[in-house]
């Protein structure tokens, strides 16, 4: 059996909840395989990350800024999203465009943002967030679920091309004519 991989994709700084996501990773220390969980991101917080990871020889890489981050989530078996705050999260657009099942805090837009396309906990719950990544990784039915709910409420998003009408719609009312 291959090892699962579990992608994780922002700036390593307080609000990112990866503190959280360390914490759910040693629950994973348990499973055989045990999942890697691949992080992409620098940031202030990187090397007291990086000195938990080395002490608590926990499952996780951190890899830094990368440009294949597309490739590397394409070819993740699950996505996490562990922030404390997110408004349209760029890996929540990704991951459900791309199929991968995500599993993300139900905060901000996020909610909105995905629907019933991704599995969603409580901000700083450990447990729940580990819970949720393990019932995923055994259950390879509800992540193709997932992954066609994704790409389903993906193409409930607006365009760039709508996106653009709408503000030129919006300028168009608030300019006056002749301006």
């Amino acid at each position: 059996m291959d090892r699962p991989l579990v992608v994780s994709v922002g700036a390593l700084e307080p609000h990112r909840g990866y503190g959280t996501l360390l914490d759910a990773s040693r629950r994973w220390l348990g499973h055989d395989p045990v999942p890697l969980v691949a992080v992409v991101g620098e940031g202030q917080r990187r090397a007291a990350l990086q000195q938990r990871i080395d002490r608590e020889e926990l499952p996780v890489r951190l890899l830094g800024d990368r440009d294949d981050a597309g490739v590397l989530l394409a070819a993740a078996d699950l996505a996490v999203l562990p922030s404390r705050w997110e408004a349209r999260s760029p890996l929540a657009q990704e991951a459900l465009r791309q199929g991968v099942p995500l599993v993300a805090t139900a905060v901000g837009g996020v909610p909105e943002l995905v629907g019933d396309a991704a599995e969603l906990v409580p901000y700083g719950d450990a447990v729940a967030l580990a819970e949720a990544v393990s019932g995923l990784l055994g259950d390879p039915a509800r992540r193709t679920e997932l992954a066609e709910a994704g790409r389903r409420q993906a193409r409930t998003w607006p365009t760039e091309d709508d996106t653009i009408a709408q503000v030129l719609s919006v300028y168009d009312e608030l300019c006056p004519r002749g301006f």
